[in-house]
């Protein structure tokens, strides 16, 4: 990312961006041109063009009383909006009466209206020759700026460039290609297990979704090490499902192209750790991966297949479309039993359920730590990448117990399959006290600016990357 901040004034402004609360609007809008007020009111998400003398002055009213994830929001619109007529050099004047925070928020949204698929820096604010001037702010307080911006810039462009990929540009070896990229660029510590290394470690439940496909397996496993002694150390399982057909129980024609975007959890995951690598978060992280997808072949899992998962425990399939918790399964169990992390979360393009529940508004999430529950909710709200708990009741269990395996990786009942998921995931994290299952399903893929139908929202990046920095 090219991000050029400075708080030296420029002879030549050919624009000012100046961003106005309406309580703020009140006292200033006699510094303007005269009848202004009848025009401009400064309401959320009002724009207009003052022609001066010597430059374009453009006015973006954020509403009365704006929270900073709403600040973000506008000011990304405007920035998309307005990408055919920003020009190179822009003055952010007017911005001393506004908190620092929402100072933070007016740049990351400009920059982050940048974004269009596929991803070219052809933005004006992503221009070498973009200066952006914040007059009377520090130094200091440019430089935190220009870390911030530029670290969930990477990590939710990345995020969400991968999320949107058709699906044969997305296969295991280019995926993979990229993540050995990302590690050797960010210093991150990469195993990958292929089919023939999983059957060995006994990854069952996996390798069950893998073996229908006529792509290798690719466990993955991606280390983040701060170097800083005693740091806190976080487990991350994103669902990486490359592309899910539903297996045997092939899901309708229907929007199928969307489930290009069922490796949703993952590419939060990805995005994350660039974010946190580009801010040097003192926070130790542990990711897995299961890369894959879920093929319709004559070598398909299929229902009434008895599997054994990493951890022991047999698995009754009654539905080869249930294939995420199957791959988390593994990736929670070996991950449990092999590292040791103070925070455990998984993250899922899991369930229809949860998108029926709560449509595009929130994640729904389940965790077995009130302490966890807080943190994460503390950041959902900070960020608007919200969620919503449902319980974790051992009754639920009942629902998916089987006659001839341990588990069914289903409930017969026609109902609460999101809040079933999430009881099977508990039984494969191996008794960790502190975890939590985001259902992702609803909010990662849907209505964005930059597409004329759904794309990535780029969720789950800057949630888990303010629930980093709040536990380091």
């Amino acid at each position: 990312m090219n991000i050029n901040l400075s708080n030296k004034p420029t002879k030549t402004i050919p624009q000012k961006f100046s961003f106005f609360t309406e309580e703020i609007w009140t006292t200033e809008k006699v510094n303007f041109a005269k009848n202004l007020e009848h025009n401009f009111s400064a309401k959320k998400n009002e724009t207009f063009v003052l022609m001066e003398e010597d430059s374009v002055h453009y006015l973006i009213g954020l509403g009365e009383n704006p929270k900073p994830f709403e600040v973000q929001n506008i000011c990304s619109k405007f920035s998309y909006d307005f990408r055919k007529k920003i020009q190179p050099t822009a003055t952010l004047a007017n911005i001393n009466q506004l908190k620092v925070e929402l100072i933070y928020e007016i740049i990351k949204g400009l920059f982050l209206g940048s974004y269009s698929y596929p991803f070219k820096a052809e933005h004006p604010v992503l221009n070498e020759k973009f200066n952006l001037i914040l007059d009377k702010v520090s130094t200091k307080i440019l430089k935190e700026i220009e870390t911030e911006t530029n670290a969930i810039c990477e990590g939710q462009f990345n995020c969400m460039e991968w999320l949107n990929k058709p699906q044969n540009f997305k296969r295991v070896p280019q995926i993979s290609e990229y993540l050995k990229e990302i590690s050797k660029k960010y210093g991150f510590k990469l195993s990958v297990f292929d089919r023939k290394k999983s059957e060995k470690l006994g990854l069952g439940a996996f390798l069950a979704v893998n073996q229908g496909s006529s792509q290798d397996a690719a466990f993955t496993i991606i280390e983040y090490i701060c170097g800083k002694k005693n740091a806190k150390t976080v487990g991350l399982v994103g669902k990486c499902v490359l592309f899910d057909t539903g297996g045997i129980s092939i899901k309708p024609s229907e929007n199928l192209h969307y489930m290009k975007s069922d490796m949703g959890g993952a590419t939060a995951v990805i995005g994350t750790l660039i974010a946190a690598a580009e801010k040097k978060l003192p926070v130790n992280i542990v990711a897995i991966l299961p890369i894959t997808d879920n093929a319709v072949s004559n070598d398909s899992y299929i229902p009434s297949d008895v599997i054994t998962a990493y951890n022991g425990k047999t698995i009754e399939i009654l539905n080869t479309d249930a294939e995420g918790r199957m791959t988390l399964a593994d990736g929670l169990s070996y991950l449990a039993k092999n590292y040791k992390t103070d925070v455990l979360i998984d993250l899922a393009t899991l369930t229809g359920s949860s998108v029926r529940m709560f449509g595009y508004t929130c994640g729904a999430y389940f965790s077995n730590n009130d302490t966890l529950k807080k943190s994460l909710e503390t950041s959902a709200d900070k960020t608007n990448q919200r969620l919503w708990n449902l319980p974790l009741w051992d009754v639920w269990e009942e629902d998916f117990k089987s006659d001839v395996a341990d588990f069914k990786n289903i409930s017969s009942k026609p109902f609460g399959d999101c809040i079933v998921a999430g009881k099977f995931l508990e039984q494969f994290i191996e008794g960790h006290p502190n975890w939590a299952h985001l259902d992702i399903a609803g909010v990662a893929f849907g209505n964005v600016q930059y597409m004329k139908e759904k794309g990535a929202t780029g969720y789950g990046v800057q949630l888990l990357v303010d629930f980093l920095e709040n536990i380091s």
